[in-house]
């Protein structure tokens, strides 16, 4: 047999729109036959700090479009369009440079492509690692990265450094990048299924989809770019393609493979499972159409005795950004300036919502509640308690030591949540839910304290807290997921830290809220939106 070799992934063409950044830090040099690219270190430093700071405030423009054809469609439920307007109005409150998109401002992550001919003289991840440590150090972005310092000790490193940067290599003397923002959210949903041949058939993958499908929920708000790879000489190379193929890093793959072992897309999977998805009724994070935006689909080889499968998204705050340096200069991605332009003339006709007003005494609220099926409309007004899991584990340990409920804790609802830096002569930085899953466990143990009786956050939740809330009389109200920042502009009017301030981003805070929107998810008779599907 012949030696035949290829590159894996043979993308076909980059049609993304770049914009120059700098002229400056590269100049061509000659070593023999060879010409060099040289560039110096401040280059890295600041394309990264570019990028990094234009996707944490803006989005690409095929990625908002998608937003508005949910709007457009008559098929779109009533909640997928009041889901996508709030997407639309926060991508138009955040290209201001002051409120990120979404609070959970990510993992800093850098995939690179570096030419042979490409020189740069130093340790290239430190470069880039200085300009993400700019942007989040001069911009209201959330310090993330917990970093160990023994097995269970852990502190903030105050920087959210540190990066992830995965630097190849690759012909020519041009330098790729693919810069993205993970935040928790759609990062926990990446999931790793280790299966076999006995996969690969029509009717069992089918099967197979329609039941892995439910495990992404909502809790990393959708709508979804679902990324569905088949195969991979290893399970990390499975994952890796899952992230790129849902940053579209993988648009321009093939469509068939070859005895090389191509990765390709099948597109005919693609419109099934986008169909699979739809017919779902898990919508927009509230019920509907629109579970996803798109579906990519790859098939890469395998070991004979492995099929491993990956499943992963790229979430409504779709923070992928590409870059490049070549010998023209500096460039990065042109992401969308001007989102208010897709909104429409006009918000989605909605039926009115039901006002509840908080500051009231609890049983006042649950009664109020009581009286309205889930997915009931709200529009939320008063004092909130805002922790989330550092501070529920605190408290659970004052539980334990046999110390009291704290009083906030009973005479309030609990927002799962932690803010981005607040800019000046603002009440808030961008402030949008977290995953109420991650709470699930301390939800019996509380109401039976009285506390936590109304739980406000995104996501689906487990059984446990629907037993709890029938047990106890608790509510769990849903949250959009994504708006991050037009909640701080137009929905939060007061925060103050009333507990464990040295927690940072985690400590408890009081806020106040106008008109903050939320759905009943799980009542106080065992009903739960989720369930009903």
């Amino acid at each position: 047999m012949d030696f035949l070799y290829q590159d894996s992934y043979p993308v076909q063409k980059d049609d993304t729109q770049y914009r120059k950044i700098s002229s400056d830090y590269v100049k061509i040099e000659k070593l023999g036959d060879r010409e060099i690219l040289t560039v110096d270190p401040k280059g890295l430093e600041l394309l990264a700090e570019t990028a990094m700071t234009d996707v944490s405030f803006m989005l690409r423009t095929s990625h908002l479009e998608k937003l508005r054809a949910i709007i457009d469609d008559p098929e779109a439920t009533d909640n997928d369009r009041f889901v996508a307007y709030n997407l639309l109005q926060n991508a138009a409150v955040a290209v201001g440079g002051e409120l990120p998109s979404c609070q959970d401002t990510g993992t800093a992550i850098v995939i690179a492509k570096k030419g042979e001919n490409v020189y740069t003289g130093i340790d290239d991840a430190e470069a880039l690692s200085k300009g993400i440590f700019n942007t989040y150090i001069n911009k209201n972005l959330r310090y993330s990265q917990i970093v160990p310092i023994s097995m269970f000790e852990e502190k903030n490193s105050g920087s959210n450094l540190p990066a992830q940067i995965d630097i190849y290599s690759k012909k020519g003397n041009s330098y790729e990048f693919l810069f993205l923002a993970k935040g928790g959210g759609s990062a926990n949903k990446t999931f790793l299924y280790q299966q076999t041949k006995s996969l690969l058939n029509d009717k069992s993958l089918e099967a197979f989809i329609k039941a892995k499908i439910m495990d992404l929920g909502t809790a990393a708000c959708p709508p979804y770019h679902l990324a569905l790879v088949i195969g991979g000489t290893s399970a990390e190379a499975t994952l890796a393609t899952v992230k790129k193929a849902s940053a579209g890093y993988y648009d321009h793959l093939p469509t068939t493979g070859n005895m090389a072992g191509q990765a390709f897309r099948d597109l005919e999977w693609e419109k099934r499972i986008q169909q699979i998805c739809q017919e779902s009724g898990v919508g927009a994070q509230f019920g509907g159409k629109y579970l996803v935006h798109d579906v990519r689909v790859i098939r890469l080889p395998r070991h004979a005795a492995s099929c491993p499968v990956g499943l992963g998204v790229s979430c409504s705050a779709d923070r992928n950004i590409k870059g490049k340096i070549t010998a023209d200069g500096i460039f990065v991605e042109q992401l969308e300036t001007n989102p208010a332009r897709l909104l429409p003339e006009t918000a989605p006709h909605l039926e009115e919502p039901v006002h509840i007003d908080l500051d009231q005494p609890m049983d006042q609220i649950l009664a109020e509640l009581t009286k309205h099926p889930i997915k009931t409309r709200l529009m939320l007004n008063g004092t909130v308690i805002v922790a989330r899991d550092i501070a529920h584990a605190k408290i659970k340990e004052m539980l334990d030591n046999g110390e009291p409920m704290p009083e906030y804790f009973k005479n309030h609802p609990v927002y799962y949540a932690g803010p981005a830096k607040t800019p000046e002569g603002m009440a808030s930085g961008s402030f949008g839910p977290t995953t109420a899953g991650r709470m699930d466990s301390y939800v019996d143990l509380f109401q039976e304290n009285r506390g936590s009786m109304i739980m406000l956050a995104k996501g689906n939740r487990s059984q446990q807290v629907t037993d709890a809330c029938a047990k106890h009389g608790g509510f769990y109200l849903g949250s959009i997921g994504g708006p991050a920042a037009i909640l701080a502009k137009d929905n939060i009017l007061k925060v103050e830290v009333v507990d464990f301030p040295e927690l940072g981003m985690e400590a408890v805070r009081k806020i106040t809220v106008k008109d903050f929107p939320a759905f009943i998810i799980t009542d106080d008779k065992g009903n739960d939106f989720f369930q009903n599907l």
